[in-house]
């Protein structure tokens, strides 16, 4: 092992796509429906990822075309102004993702251990 390298992990990326290949949802969408999720408002989700309006947009819009299902409720005016929120559809899309993502994470980390860390010498 090359001087200065103590440990070795695995990393995992996971996203879903569909039958053409095009990404449906993963760890981005997930980040932006969160954010969506606890400021109300597409915009300030934009700003607090560093990501363009636009982008962030472009991004609920396939996932919406791609599933078929509505992501977002928009409030329109009234006492509360503008702003989004998550639909009951996209709330469980973001809860079963994450349980996705931490339960392959871990298994990920449990095969590596048995499998493949202890053989590197």
């Amino acid at each position: 092992m090359p001087e200065g390298t103590k440990s070795l992990f695995i990393r995992s990326k996971i996203w879903i796509e569909n039958d053409t290949g095009k990404v449906v949802f993963g760890l981005g969408r997930f980040k932006i429906f969160e954010a969506i999720q606890r400021s109300g408002s597409i915009q300030a989700a934009a700003k607090e990822l560093k990501m363009s309006y636009r982008a962030v947009w472009g991004r609920i819009k396939a996932t919406e075309e791609r599933m078929g299902k509505q992501m977002l409720i928009r409030n329109v005016g009234g006492a509360s102004g503008g702003g989004s929120r998550l639909t009951p559809f996209a709330k469980s899309l973001v809860e079963q993702f994450k349980q996705l993502h931490k339960n392959i994470l871990t298994q990920s980390d449990d095969l590596f251990e048995k499998k493949f860390k202890n053989k590197i010498k």
